[in-house]
């Protein structure tokens, strides 16, 4: 029974990235460029996923675990001696076989599935998949017969100059029959100016042994972006922006300024939410309906419930349940959970927190490691103190409370249902039901103080001349 496999090639250093990151995990949207690759191959079907890795492997075995196989190409000594390093998982079966680079984030799973069928369907021992280019610099040329046979692959530096105007190039990736592809493989040589082994070769060989090779071209030359440098990077998350954004504008989402709206691949939104420019959301985020998230905010790995409003702030693995709101300027941190209908005002700093449906926090407050009921009110400026330098401590503040302006909760502490703290305060002890603190020292009044400051002899002296003036 013959099956059908891929053999991603993520073993490559990636030099050109200049960076300490191995290069087929620098991400693009919120995925790796090579998870982005198995994502696409995984919808297609596969019996087996082999993925050979080199330099980083254990980076990339972290970042894709059990969902695929793993060959190791010890030497970098070319692609065609990449996917030979496969040939223990794979080399006996029977069915046909893709290869792919774990650097071109962009191909869909349609365009596999186009490939595969193709291939099948022509009885070919190997199937490349090609793509028209504009500019077909630097790609290998699909070289046809009259009758549009594939004859060969040719590299730009050994085109001539017939060849060099062709616009078919070879996108690197292949489908093979699996046995004639490791058969092919052991006859690859490596002489050449690289001293490596070349998997295009397979086809010259292929050929050469009177084997059908076919070419199949794909519709869209911009899925086949391979990713080499921080340009290509940037351009490879343009393309992938624009997909996700015109996805989610299908799906009924309003996005106001699309090219300058930041969203991650796994991301969802519910229909009739507005999103406004320069907003970045992230992550595993889920965001529900009717929301309208402001201008300029970020929202990462966060649940957002229906008709919810941030306005320009920042939320991170955090929870806003329905009908909430926060901004502007305020920041939830890890594990906040505000309830329904709660209002976070402007500058506010919500962490590890529960708020209870319809309390309302206005302004210039801290709330860190507390649980606080429903209907409370906190007031301006409140603290809630929950570090002693070493621990971090819980205040509980129970159901209809009030925390008056610029008071300090030094935690723990547990204030009761319909308790309540006068404005100013720093409360240390507990509170119980209709209970009210006041911890701070009586007002003391001084009479004429004012007439002791040197101020008020400059003010005299002002008051004076403007007599003088007058007269």
């Amino acid at each position: 029974m013959s099956g059908k496999y891929t053999v991603i090639l993520a073993a490559g250093q990636g030099t050109r990235m200049k960076s300490k990151l191995y290069k087929v995990l620098h991400r693009v949207c919120g995925k790796s460029m090579v998870d982005h690759v198995l994502t696409q191959v995984e919808k297609t079907n596969m019996d087996q996923v082999v993925t050979v890795v080199g330099h980083g492997a254990e980076r990339v075995e972290d970042e894709l675990g059990k969902r695929t196989e793993y060959a190791y190409q010890e030497q970098q000594l070319g692609t065609g001696h990449a996917v030979l390093q496969a040939e223990s998982i794979l080399g006996d079966k029977d069915g046909m076989t893709m290869v792919v680079s774990g650097d071109t984030p962009l191909f869909r799973a349609s365009t596999f599935e186009d490939l595969f069928e193709y291939h099948k369907e022509k009885g070919a021992a190997a199937t490349i998949l090609t793509a028209d280019a504009d500019n077909p610099f630097s790609y290998g040329r699909i070289v046809r017969n009259n009758v549009g046979v594939v004859s060969k692959i040719v590299e730009e530096k050994d085109a001539t100059r017939e060849e060099a105007a062709i616009h078919e190039i070879n996108t690197g990736v292949y489908c093979f029959d699996n046995k004639k592809l490791f058969a092919a493989l052991h006859q690859v040589k490596n002489n050449n100016a690289q001293g490596e082994y070349y998997l295009p070769d397979v086809i010259e060989i292929m050929k050469s042994q009177g084997e059908i090779v076919a070419a199949y071209e794909m519709k869209d030359f911009s899925e086949s972006m391979g990713v080499n440098d921080r340009k290509a990077l940037a351009n490879a998350t343009k393309i992938m922006q624009e997909r996700i954004n015109d996805q989610h504008m299908a799906n009924g989402v309003t996005l106001i300024d699309p090219d300058n709206t930041y969203i991650d691949v796994d991301v969802k939104i519910g229909s009739d939410t507005i999103v406004e420019p320069g907003v970045s959301i992230s992550g595993k985020t889920v965001i529900g309906s009717d929301c309208v998230i402001g201008a300029n905010s970020k929202i990462v790995s966060s649940k957002i419930g229906n008709r919810v409003h941030v306005t320009s702030s920042t939320i991170e693995e955090s929870i806003m349940h329905d009908d909430s709101d926060i901004g502007p300027n305020s920041h939830l941190r890890p594990e906040a959970e505000i309830g329904e209908g709660v209002h976070i005002g402007n500058f506010c700093e919500i962490k590890k927190a529960k708020l209870g449906a319809r309390t309302k926090v206005g302004h210039l407050t801290y709330v860190g490691n507390a649980v606080l009921g429903t209907d409370i009110n906190i007031g301006c400026g409140v603290v809630f103190v929950n570090y002693d330098g070493i621990n971090k401590h819980t205040s509980v503040i129970g159901d209809h409370a009030f925390i008056g302006s610029n008071s300090n909760i030094i935690a723990p502490v547990k204030m009761a249902d319909y308790s309540y703290v006068a404005a100013g305060s720093t409360i240390t002890d507990d509170l119980a039901k209709y209970d009210m603190g006041i911890a701070r020292s009586r007002q003391t009044t001084k009479p004429g103080y004012f007439k002791k400051l040197p101020v008020y002899d400059a003010i005299k002296q002002e008051e004076a001349k403007q007599a003088e003036n007058k007269d």
